[in-house]
């Protein structure tokens, strides 16, 4: 379970004596285990994925609006820490690779925000890892 592997890594971290790796997955399980609380069981991998993307969506807009070096450095790091724990998503060409089988239903859409739904339907259908970014860039390329 991710769960395991979180806490295998911070206590890694606390022998490295990584601050930065420990601080942020201490942030992650400590979401994960209000979550466990609140739900009343043990925490899922979808738990734990949605804890760590949340956090790397809030640490990035953290550091696009950070003006201090250190901090923006900082942010960085927790980032890497988080994503190294998320399933890799596919790229740009990829996810065209992967919409191959629904280009014409993309091109007959209406407009973009229709084809990127067909889109999101058929990657969440085939069990791909995307992100909503790359598909809308990718639904892009299709339609043009």
């Amino acid at each position: 379970m991710l769960i395991e592997e979180i806490r295998r890594r911070r206590t890694e971290a606390f022998k490295n004596r990584d601050s930065v790796t420990k601080e942020v997955l201490n942030v992650a399980l400590g979401e994960i285990d209000t979550i466990s609380a609140r739900a009343g069981r043990d925490a899922t991998d979808d738990d734990c994925l949605g804890v760590l993307r949340k956090l790397v969506k809030s640490n990035e807009e953290t550091r696009a609006a950070a003006t201090d070096e250190a901090q923006r450095a900082t942010l960085t790091r927790e980032i890497e820490v988080l994503t190294a724990l998320l399933p890799k998503t596919l790229d740009v060409p990829a996810v065209v690779e992967a919409l191959a089988p629904v280009r014409d239903a993309l091109r007959a859409a209406p407009n973009d925000g229709a084809a990127t739904g067909i889109a999101m339907k058929h990657l969440k259908a085939a069990g791909a890892a995307v992100d909503g970014k790359v598909v809308s860039a990718a639904v892009r390329a299709v339609r043009a």
